[in-house]
């Protein structure tokens, strides 16, 4: 396989739908409430399925249950006033289920499990709106070019300048031209990584840039306790997602939602790691639950429209920095969970919370670049398609992903197939990532001291070589040089097979890439993971080992370590 474009030039791209009265989302949110009584009744007749192990009573006992744990343990002030007195009259109608005739207490429970189900999809629906959409549009690429020229072009007057714009800085590779001829001729679901809070914003931009209609995606419901940023995000397609309600009426309303929103053509974007990656890997292992909607919606597209079914594309996103302003407390948070006792998280000034603007000033004026790699289009099974949205096997055949819902010649509900499906397409997700990620000189420089380290102390465990004492964290520059090189040359044979991308700047002589890649890896951190010694230039010290892993681990999976 090819990798698409190494760089694109400066390029002006057109809206792929001018008119905004055709997107789908526009459509969607102009019939709310038609949308919001088919997500109750699609959601309601999944939960009463006769397939399903658990009964209705079940499910309603359980849904109490949680909710009204959530009130009681993590009240947030975004939840309706009603919130405690409802389910708690909910709890006592369910308590009087009990003493009614099977037939009345079916009828009751029906009844109940329509009310709860209407609330949740109308507190999951959003409500875009043009006008905000093309406000926040001119908002975000006129504020975020504004911040890199007050970092290039010193003055109070850079902030007016006009000298950059933000696709000076974020380089978009891959697949774009691919992208928009896809978002011609069928439902685009973008899959990015997850590294860090500035990722939403990032892509939304990349989106906006590519000239693609807008998307729909779920925002966190504790965003919405912030009326100003409410605002926008309600009015920008955004679906409320609380990560609190974990019972299986929430949940099934939740990925109805998602099925039926993709059903009406709505592009969307999950990320499908589910929360930011805490170890800085790039993830194994996906959460498959709103995932598996674009399979049953590419299926209820077949079933209602046959052969003239739009079709659904799964496009994966990797997003690469030099550093990431969360990695210290995003490490120690997975370092804690995996290592429990053994592992103790020392205090650390960098660890408090950062509110919004905070974090985007710092972000945006560091002169450090982000690379946005599009991947190549897939169907639901992980089969690529062309830019006319036809699917091809391995063996590079045309086929139809219509074949693999159809069971005695004609299409079918398995619950168990679709599953199946949903495992494979999670797989390839994570092929799709490996291959369509960049290699930084910041990500191969913490992996080649990383390594160099753990190969001189063979019998010490993670967490004892995290506390390795500073006398031993120096590192003699031509050792250093020599292992470097050694790695990139690896990489260098795997960027030929097609499974993984090189920046340009880790093709320079080596010891540029490697200046490159010490001054640019963690360099926003008070404590940078690794520098050039002041007083010899002829040795790396390792300053923290613990942000050093976390960078280290960005090119875990590709088996490097083998050369080392």
């Amino acid at each position: 396989m090819t990798l698409g474009v190494k760089r694109k030039n400066k390029v002006k791209y057109s809206e792929v739908v001018p008119s905004a009265e055709k997107w789908p989302i526009v459509q969607l949110s102009k019939n709310r409430k038609d949308f919001v009584e088919l997500v109750t009744k699609s959601s309601i007749d999944n939960i009463l399925d006769p397939n399903k192990k658990r009964s209705l009573r079940e499910d309603l006992e359980t849904t109490v249950y949680r909710e009204k744990l959530r009130i009681r343990s993590n009240p947030w002030k975004v939840d309706p006033e009603d919130d405690r007195s409802y389910w708690k009259k909910v709890q006592q109608r369910l308590v009087d289920c009990q003493s009614l005739e099977d037939s009345q207490a079916s009828k009751a429970e029906k009844e109940l499990l329509q009310e709860i189900v209407q609330r949740y999809s109308e507190e999951i629906a959003g409500n875009f709106k043009k006008s905000s959409y093309r406000f926040a549009k001119k908002f975000v690429a006129f504020g975020f070019a504004r911040l890199l020229n007050a970092a290039r072009v010193k003055g109070v007057m850079a902030l007016f300048s006009k000298q950059l714009d933000l696709d000076d800085k974020v380089n978009i590779i891959g697949y774009p031209d691919h992208i928009r001829e896809l978002a011609k001729r069928g439902t685009v679901v973008m899959v990015p990584m997850h590294y860090s809070n500035i990722d939403s914003i990032l892509v939304g931009w990349v989106i906006q840039f590519l000239g693609l209609p807008p998307f729909i995606y779920g925002a966190g419901l504790n965003l919405f306790n912030i009326k100003v940023i409410a605002y926008f995000i309600n009015s920008l397609g955004a679906y409320k997602v609380d990560r609190r309600k974990k019972n299986p009426i929430y949940l099934e309303t939740l990925k109805t939602y998602s099925t039926e929103a993709l059903r009406k053509g709505c592009h969307s974007l999950f990320f499908p790691g589910g929360t930011r990656s805490r170890s800085g890997k790039i993830e194994k292992a996906l959460k498959l639950g709103l995932l598996s909607t674009t399979i049953e919606a590419q299926r209820l597209n077949y079933q209602h429209d046959g052969e003239q079914a739009g079709k659904i594309f799964i496009v994966p996103v990797a997003l690469n920095y030099h550093f990431t302003l969360e990695a210290p407390v995003l490490i120690n948070d997975y370092l804690r969970a995996k290592g429990q006792e053994r592992y103790y998280v020392e205090n650390d000034e960098f660890s408090t919370s950062y509110k919004i603007a905070t974090f985007l000033i710092k972000f945006f004026t560091k002169g450090s670049n982000i690379s946005v790699t599009i991947g190549k289009g897939m169907d639901v099974l992980g089969n690529y398609v062309d830019d006319e949205g036809n699917s091809y096997n391995n063996q590079g055949q045309q086929i139809n992903p219509r074949d693999y819902f159809i069971t005695n010649g004609a299409i079918t509900v398995d619950k168990q197939r679709e599953q199946e499906y949903v495992r494979i397409l999670g797989k390839r997700i994570i092929e799709e990532y490996h291959m369509q990620n960049e290699v930084f000189a910041s990500h191969l420089v913490a992996y080649t001291a990383f390594r160099i380290t753990m190969r001189r102390n063979p019998k010490l465990d993670l967490y004892s070589l995290l506390r390795l004492p500073e006398e031993d964290l120096t590192l003699d520059y031509e050792e250093f040089k020599a292992n470097f090189k050694k790695l990139r040359k690896k990489l260098y044979k795997l960027n030929k097979k097609g499974k993984v991308r090189i920046a340009e700047h880790l093709e320079r002589k080596a010891d540029e890439a490697i200046k490159h890649g010490i001054r640019n890896v963690g360099m926003y951190h008070a404590k940078r993971p690794m520098v050039f010694d002041k007083d010899n230039d002829k040795e790396i010290r390792i300053l923290d080992m613990n942000t050093l892993y976390y960078y280290h681990n960005r090119l875990e999976g590709y088996a490097l370590e083998k050369y080392l």
